[in-house]
């Protein structure tokens, strides 16, 4: 598979705006670390000579190690290519193309991709069962063609001035010579609300993110973007009612899904946290490796934040070849920046520098690695899950009168340690369903925003956002969201930039194309009706895996900032957010910044949330230089300086 995990780059510029070879080669090596192995660049002209054709590309070489080298052409020369992802059905999809008279010079996925483009054009993307984002060059018809897989776990950054410019990192748009660094002040606003920043939108006003499912066409001069995949839930009807079909099907599809993302000619393993997610993978992974499975685990000295004992348990029963590494609040502080710059965006989740610096220590002995990403998203495992099964249920018992005046303001008084109860009630009382999805997991309520930046400001959804209207229950509407924002926007994003600033491939079963089209047509109590939600993959892993791992209360990959933020990082969190140079306080209310520190730090209130996200934004700032701060600082309220 010789696509793996890469960088790409690459643009269509008129004439005068053209760019020489060492500016390719420059700033495609700025993601040398996505792609240590190898490396090629390519330039030419379209056939009527107003515009220059560049793609670069950075490679980590999985399979084909020999014969996968990009730019990859067609044998006439016609189509050029470069890729970043995997196609796991890249055997059955060449099986397929042989009898239609394709000839095949490597074994590697980018040729197979190629020779599907030539069979079935732009449609041959609905084709592929994996994970991918890819520039390809059409010289027949003068056209460039980029595409983003379904779930989005390949990113495609796109900037349009002063011509077509793509990467799958930020850092070489920003460096393009001539190109608009300014901040998007909109970003911050919505980062705030959100914990990332929602597609299409970056930070940066001239970066924008292909939307996942998505093709963009280039051609003399115009670009037209087509959504080619929803996911199911927008469609699918739940039809499969019996339970015991629902389970049987699910683990047979599952376990191709995990069969195929083991396709490789180098080393690889899997993460392993100790929960059903990973536990599952790996226990697949056994069923079909011919060989000892390497797991990786990390994990902290705080006890009750670490996974690490389930993580042993399960390296036990499965006899796996198991590494971990247990992060210290000094570890995790010097590797908060890298993580940063590597995102080029703030940190979305603690979770991001320990997925880092596990990469970097898996590294040293895989290539590939699959994970459990997403099984969260696609099976109802979240408590927001659960939840949204009786929230209508009480907006009609209990008015919203009742519900403002003596509900929540009883649960507002509740100690510091019962945060959950807190963000729950909130949610109940949150009638507007597209605010009631950024208060499960945002950084703060919409009113908390609107005190911290001074002004009211409005709720925006995803461009995926409409489709999700006539997905039928709340939970169904809810799992839609996470699909087409939550994951991709955030968690997917980490994944791949966390995981490649390792220079290790991340592969994740539970975001098979064929798996989410299965789980959409199961009955909302199959994923979340059973204690602890995701019903079918407790079902199914009943007799696989230990009780003690089926049935414990998930926890999520927490990191003990809460703790941190008091302790150590005490001094840290109180000069990075209220100190006179603090760039946050440029257009935050700098009253309000102190009094969530203060409240935090004497624990008053559990403010971990917030704190995270404004530490994070705050070192983005300083990291970026970035211009643009000024246009919000203008148009915000602020405290006394």
């Amino acid at each position: 598979m010789a696509g793996a995990m890469c960088g790409i780059f690459g643009w269509v510029l008129r004439g005068e705006h053209r760019q020489d070879y060492e500016t390719l080669v420059r700033l495609t090596n700025l993601m040398k670390h996505r792609g240590p192995d190898d490396a090629g660049y390519w330039q030419g002209d379209t056939a009527d000579q107003r515009n220059q054709v560049s793609l670069g590309h950075r490679r980590l070489s999985i399979i084909d190690i020999e014969g996968g080298a990009q730019p990859m052409w067609s044998a006439d020369g016609s189509i050029g290519l470069v890729f970043n992802g995997a196609l796991y059905n890249y055997i059955e999809l060449r099986d397929e193309l042989i009898p239609l008279g394709h000839t095949f010079r490597t074994s590697s996925d980018t040729e197979v991709l190629i020779e599907a483009y030539r069979a079935w054009g732009i449609d041959s993307i609905r084709r592929f069962r994996g994970m991918f984002a890819f520039g390809l060059w059409d010289a027949r018809t003068q056209q460039l063609v980029l595409a983003r897989d379904p779930f989005g776990k390949k990113p495609l950054f796109i900037a349009e001035n002063p011509g077509l410019l793509f990467a799958s990192e930020i850092e070489p748009l920003l460096k393009f010579p001539g190109m608009n660094t300014s901040i998007d002040p909109h970003a911050l606003e919505h980062y705030l609300l959100n914990r990332y920043v929602p597609g299409p939108r970056t930070f940066f006003e001239a970066v924008r993110k292909l939307p996942p499912g998505c093709h963009l066409v280039w051609r003399a001069g115009r670009t037209s973007i087509t959504r080619y995949f929803i996911p199911p839930l927008a469609s699918a009807e739940p039809d499969i009612t019996d339970f015991g079909e629902a389970v049987r099907t699910f683990k047979s599809t599952f376990d191709d899904a995990v069969r195929i993302r083991m396709r490789s000619d180098t080393p690889f393993g899997a993460y392993l946290s100790g929960g059903i997610d990973s536990s599952a993978v790996v226990a697949a992974m056994v069923r079909h490796s011919s060989e000892r499975v390497r797991t990786f685990s990390v994990g902290f000295r705080e006890t009750s934040y670490s996974e690490l004992d389930h993580a042993r348990t399960i390296a036990r029963q499965f006899d796996t070849d198991h590494e971990e590494i247990v992060l210290e609040p000094h570890d995790f502080l010097k590797s908060w920046p890298a993580a940063i710059l590597r995102r080029g965006a703030p940190a979305a989740e603690p979770a991001d520098i320990p997925v880092m610096m596990l990469s970097h220590m898996a590294a040293s002995k895989v290539k590939m690695v699959l994970t459990g990403e997403g099984a969260d998203e696609l099976l109802g495992g979240y408590p927001k899950h659960r939840a949204e099964l009786w929230i209508e249920l009480y907006q009609r018992l209990v008015p919203q009168t009742i519900h403002d005046r003596i509900i929540s303001p009883a649960m507002r008084a509740l100690p510091y340690d019962m945060r959950r109860a807190k963000i729950v009630t909130t949610a109940a009382g949150e009638r507007d369903w597209p605010s009631r999805m950024q208060l499960w997991f945002g950084g703060v309520s919409l009113d908390e925003r609107n005190r911290i930046i001074g002004r009211p400001l409005p709720v925006t959804l995803p461009d995926s956002h409409p489709f999700s209207m006539g997905t039928g229950s709340n939970v169904r509407r809810t799992l839609f969201f996470d699909q087409t924002s939550w994951l991709p926007d955030n968690l997917l994003e980490r994944a791949d930039r966390m995981m490649m600033a390792g220079s290790i491939e991340g592969r994740m079963p539970f975001m098979d194309t064929d798996l989410a089209k299965l789980v959409a047509r199961f009955p909302d109590d199959f994923l979340v009706g059973r204690s602890g939600g995701k019903s079918v993959l407790r079902a199914a892993m009943q007799h696989t895996l230990p009780p003690g791992i089926l049935t414990r209360k998930k926890i999520g990959f927490r990191v003990p900032i809460e703790e941190w933020f008091r302790g150590p990082y005490r001094k840290f969190m109180s000069d990075l957010l209220i100190c006179d140079g603090a760039r946050v306080a440029s257009f935050c209310n700098r009253d309000v910044l102190r009094q969530l520190v203060n409240e935090h730090l004497d624990r008053r209130q559990n403010h971990e949330k917030v704190l995270w996200s404004l530490a994070n934004l705050e070192l983005f700032l300083r990291a970026f230089r970035l211009s643009g701060l000024e246009t919000l600082a203008r148009h915000s309220v602020r405290g006394p300086i």
